[in-house]
């Protein structure tokens, strides 16, 4: 079995929002021609989509050809919109959350949806996760920040305590990226300042103390953890010489917390795989591919399956760590023809 823990969707179309709220700069669809779409920033380009950014069936094909048989759906993290007013995020985080819910409703069986929430308004933020949880959510999808917070900001602590409570997959993935006015080429946010991101929100958590507060969260980060698997020696490092800056809400080291934490294996590279199961274990890492975006992996599970790993260790981290994130079984989603696939890897008959 593949279950693939980060992948985005959008509704095929939804209000003007600059016209329903009169103000900012928010996300619009133009659909130019057949089957693609532009999404615009107000009157700015942001990015080309095709149709496997909204449409079911188009997704379920591609899953069909690539033998994945769930994908975790989490809408794209422009939509997060923490920079508006809060009633407004929260009206449109409602809108895209009904859409994920009745994507799942379709298609119960290949489908598992992450609702977004507005973060910058805590009380509401919780509002909403709890309604995310009634209508058939498993969790959400948060960024990395909440414009000037971190994520040990004390005013998130009600949030957090709420996501315990209920049970509720936390996804945490980079958005509006540190340092883009420095990066005007390359793509270098996306290259550079998505894995600091990641990092960032690590190290807040942990040294913040908000990984040991609250010990049931369930938290999984986007892109292998970004740069901090690779940086966790100088974090570690830097934690211990200068306790006066790095201890002053926890006296446990961040490598201490990794198995407090999932990440996903989107990583590009074997050897940077076999790294991170090094530091992490099997069973704090999860398929996730970023579909359908260019930046993703494009063959879901390849770079698991080519590896030198054990049948055991590829099925871990192929759907069994996905699983224990989002509270699930696999009798949940199993079916006939994903129970032959397994039962071929593991050699049972």
């Amino acid at each position: 079995m593949k279950i693939d823990l980060h992948t985005h969707i959008l509704p095929e179309t939804w209000p003007d929002l600059h016209k329903r709220y009169g103000y900012g700069e928010w996300i619009r669809l133009e659909h130019h021609k057949p089957c693609c779409a532009r999404m615009m920033r107000a009157e700015k380009f942001f990015r080309e989509i095709e149709d496997d950014c909204w449409n079911p069936d188009r997704r379920v094909s591609d899953c069909d050809h690539h033998r994945v048989d769930v994908q975790v759906l989490s809408t794209v993290p422009v939509m997060f919109s923490y920079w508006a007013r809060p009633e407004d995020t929260l009206d449109l985080s409602r809108m895209l959350n009904d859409h994920l819910v009745s994507v799942v409703a379709r298609y119960p069986k290949r489908f598992i949806g992450l609702g977004t929430l507005p973060m910058q308004a805590p009380e509401l933020a919780v509002r909403e996760l709890e309604r995310c949880m009634a209508i058939g959510l498993d969790g959400v999808e948060i960024g990395t920040h909440i414009n000037d917070w971190n994520l040990d900001e004390e005013a998130l602590e009600p949030f957090w305590a709420a996501a315990e409570e209920l049970g509720a997959a936390i996804f945490i993935h980079p958005w509006d990226m540190m340092g883009q006015g420095r990066m005007p080429r390359h793509w270098l946010p996306w290259l550079v300042s998505m894995p600091a991101e990641t990092s960032l929100a690590i190290c807040s958590l942990a040294m913040g103390g908000v990984l040991e507060r609250y010990p049931k969260l369930r938290i999984c980060f986007a892109h292998g953890g970004g740069s901090f698997p690779a940086t966790i020696g100088r974090i570690d490092h830097g934690f211990d010489v200068r306790p006066d800056l790095c201890q002053t809400r926890t006296q446990t080291p961040p490598s201490q917390l990794l198995n407090s934490i999932y990440i996903d294996s989107l990583v590009h590279d074997p050897g940077a795989l076999r790294f991170i199961v090094e530091k992490m274990g099997v069973e704090r890492i999860a398929l996730g591919t970023d579909y359908p975006f260019p930046l993703g992996e494009l063959q879901p599970g390849q770079l698991i399956e080519s590896s030198a790993f054990s049948t055991l260790e590829k099925e871990r981290m192929l759907s069994g760590t996905a699983l224990e994130f989002l509270g699930r079984k696999r009798s949940d989603f199993e079916t006939a023809a994903s129970l032959a696939h397994t039962q071929g890897l593991s050699g049972k008959s």
